[in-house]
């Protein structure tokens, strides 16, 4: 990956990251406002569309951080390396977490009136579609693995080749 590239990424990965932040800190107390007003049948939802909707922020800026620091290993070509694994299952656990979150939401929101069924299922298909996300990035951790053991069993292979040269 080239320098303007890695550029781009990061840039991309930084607006990212302002854009969280600035819906944890002005768009979650906003929504906490008006879901005060909600119905007194409707009550219940206020809390945990709160936690839903932040813990849901928190699992996109955990993969952002995960991404950028791949992107850093990248750039100082140490991606094939055992290290770079630790950084792709957290972005497959913090995945994970957002497909529960989302399907999480589907079952608090099933049980109420103003919203429709089909919403709820399209929530469901949300869920099923970032769980599919998740099996994408283990797929490629996979390769990651391929290549990591190609990488060393080359590098034996060089070794071994300077030895008898």
């Amino acid at each position: 990956m080239g320098k303007l590239t890695v550029l781009a990424l990061r840039t991309v990965l930084v607006a990212l990251l302002v854009g969280s932040v600035f819906v944890q800190t002005v768009m979650v107390p906003l929504l906490a406002d008006d879901l005060e007003g909600l119905h007194a049948d409707l009550a219940y939802l206020r809390i945990p569309l709160l936690v839903i909707t932040v813990l849901g922020v928190v699992t996109i800026q955990v993969v952002l951080v995960c991404v950028w620091r791949l992107a850093t290993m990248v750039r100082h070509r140490t991606v094939f390396s055992p290290a770079a694994f630790r950084y792709v299952d957290v972005v497959i656990g913090a995945v994970v977490a957002a497909a529960l979150l989302m399907f999480a939401l589907a079952v608090v929101l099933a049980p109420a009136d103003p919203v429709a069924p089909g919403i709820v299922l399209l929530l469901c298909g949300a869920a099923l579609a970032i769980l599919g996300v998740a099996i994408i990035v283990l797929v490629l951790r996979m390769l990651l693995a391929q290549a990591v053991a190609r990488d060393v069993e080359a590098t034996q292979m060089e070794a071994e080749l300077d030895e008898v040269i």
